[in-house]
């Protein structure tokens, strides 16, 4: 009997039991169903944050890019300016240079003169170092130096007293000359028949030359001085 009560007793237990769990699964899904649109709601206002950071950080990205491209732009506007300036440096004799070339040394005749004898017969002169350096610009040298004064545009050669004035320095014999370039072109422009440096060996001039495959020529070290020349102003270019 008291097996039969206790049957009965947990038959209704489970019965009510099932009843609890079956009302709170409907209730729970019933609340689920009510919060689905505000969640759906939150995750689309989040995705459309999240669309909104991608969208700008996709302009700013752009934007680094289009400045990067203008600083590269500007940095090689600037390395070809700075090439620009090194060039024209160097062509002004402002800048020292090192290349092949040929090394040419002139010294006076060496003879004991003789009484009444013009000792100007025996002496390297202005005349002869100018000639020399025309006829290695000639021959395709691109830097010139006569005893390490560098000859530019505005360089001076001319006779001093007893000694020799290049650019604001006295000079005496030997002249030691130097010049870069193709080394058998100078050569062989300084050797042609006719030339100038012929007629100063064939005179009694000491003469030596070498080709040399490193040749160096210092910058000109003297002060530029322009009291005449100047830029046009604005209204002279347009006229």
């Amino acid at each position: 009997m008291r097996s039969k009560n206790a049957q009965i007793s947990i038959a209704i237990v489970s019965l009510v039991l099932g009843i609890m769990l079956a009302i709170q699964f409907k209730t729970t899904a019933s609340s689920n169903d009510a919060n689905l649109p505000a969640r759906v709601e939150d995750v689309a206002q989040k995705l459309d944050t999240v669309t909104q950071e991608r969208d700008a950080l996709a302009e700013e990205v752009v934007s680094l890019r289009e400045k990067l491209s203008n600083v590269r732009k500007n940095d090689q506007a600037m390395a070809d300016l700075q090439g620009e300036l090194q060039k024209s440096n160097m062509m002004a004799g402002l800048t020292a240079v090192e290349g092949p070339g040929i090394i040419l040394t002139v010294n006076d005749i060496p003879r004991i003169m003789q009484a009444g004898e013009d000792p100007n017969s025996y002496i390297v002169h202005d005349t002869d170092l100018q000639t020399l350096v025309n006829d290695l610009k000639a021959s395709g040298a691109e830097a010139i130096s006569i005893n390490d004064q560098r000859i530019t545009a505005m360089s001076e050669i001319r006779c001093a007293s007893t000694l020799i004035l290049v650019n604001t320095r006295r000079i005496g014999p030997p002249f030691v000359i130097k010049a870069t370039g193709n080394p058998d072109m100078l050569e062989s422009g300084m050797t042609i028949k006719g030339g100038w440096l012929g007629i100063m060996k064939q005179w009694g001039y000491q003469i030596q030359m070498q080709k040399a495959e490193k040749v160096q020529i210092p910058p000109y070290s003297g002060a530029i001085r322009l009291e005449y020349s100047g830029l046009p102003s604005d209204k002279e270019k347009a006229d």
